[in-house]
């Protein structure tokens, strides 16, 4: 993986995570959604190969990980009781 490849994932993990995070109701920072973003997109990629979906290109990615960050925030919402 290049490092523009790694720039545009952290792009599309960081808008994923804020969309979630607006979503959700959540907040928090940049880091913060770039985080959620990036695990929701391990998330999101791991929920939709279960069900047999894929998506393709950027907008899918995002798609991917929105619903892999909302999942992420649900859970975490339930496990810390906020």
């Amino acid at each position: 993986m290049d490092i523009i490849s790694i720039i545009i994932s952290l792009a599309l993990g960081g808008v994923a995570g804020w969309l979630a995070g607006f979503l959700m109701g959540a907040k928090g920072g940049l880091i913060r959604n770039i985080i959620v973003g990036v695990i929701g997109g391990f998330l999101g990629g791991f929920i939709f190969n279960i069900l047999g979906i894929s998506f393709a290109g950027y907008l899918g990615v995002v798609i991917q990980s929105l619903v892999g960050a909302c999942a992420l925030i649900f859970v975490c919402r339930l496990l810390l009781g906020k």
